[in-house]
């Protein structure tokens, strides 16, 4: 499904649809830090206590979400989260937590071994060279950094867009597969510290980096197998 606690909590609004910065850039200001046993959340302008997550805190009661095209089962977490974010983001929301059951599962033209995906767009790991992103900078008249692109794998080393090639890989002990490039929208655009958009990097990106109506950028994975990954792992591609 992911990293541990990767992408496990996720804002609906009232109709119980997920939230995303592409039609609300306001969230790029909501920070999430992972502490010893919860999650820390903060409103990079507001000033206001953070929010604590406790890792196992939610509620009996149970909602049907909708995250594109899935509908699934999700637990609400509680009141306060609810009121917090309303507030933060003067919008009626709730946060949801994914249940350990009743996983989502990957789109099956991609799966291996019927994998599962948390609340991420459709794919448990998304991986950008660092090379990659330095080669769009020096395209771009202001650089922008990594966040924009929200990848959970960032690897050094490499020639630019040397993923491109990757079938397979390994980091640390974990066995890894390509399934496909990732198709970037409008949430590169938002500044991640601002909220405020633009019209980069997706402009650039469209002049060298169009494939079949599609500017892509990175590469998605999947784990055929559990493990452990830290930073500082040898990546080892396997083309």
């Amino acid at each position: 499904m992911g990293f541990s606690l990767d992408r496990r909590w996720m804002l609906v609004d009232e109709t119980n649809k997920f939230m995303t910065q592409r039609s609300l850039p306001q969230m790029a200001l909501l920070q999430v830090e992972i502490g010893r046993d919860e999650l820390i959340v903060r409103h990079k302008n507001a000033e206001a206590e953070p929010l604590r997550i406790p890792f196992q805190l939610f509620a009996e009661e149970q909602l049907k979400v909708q995250v594109w095209d899935d509908q699934l089962i999700a637990n609400a977490v509680s009141s306060e989260a609810d009121s917090w974010f309303s507030e933060r983001l003067e919008m009626k929301c709730r946060l949801v937590r994914m249940p350990d059951s009743g996983p989502r599962a990957v789109d099956p033209k991609y799966a291996v071994n019927d994998e599962s995906v948390s609340f991420a767009d459709a794919m448990p790991y998304l991986l950008i060279s660092q090379a990659s992103l330095d080669d769009l900078n020096g395209r771009l008249d202001q650089p922008v950094p990594m966040n924009r692109f929200r990848p959970n794998i960032v690897v050094s080393g490499t020639e630019a867009f040397e993923e491109d090639r990757w079938k397979e890989l390994r980091i640390g002990e974990v066995h890894l597969k390509v399934t496909k490039p990732c198709a970037r929208c409008v949430l590169t655009t938002i500044d991640q510290d601002t909220a405020e958009k633009g019209k980069e990097p997706l402009k650039t990106l469209a002049g060298y980096r169009l494939i079949n109506k599609k500017i892509l950028f990175g590469q998605n994975l999947l784990a055929l197998q559990t493990g452990t990954v830290q930073i500082g792992d040898t990546v080892q591609p396997i083309l």
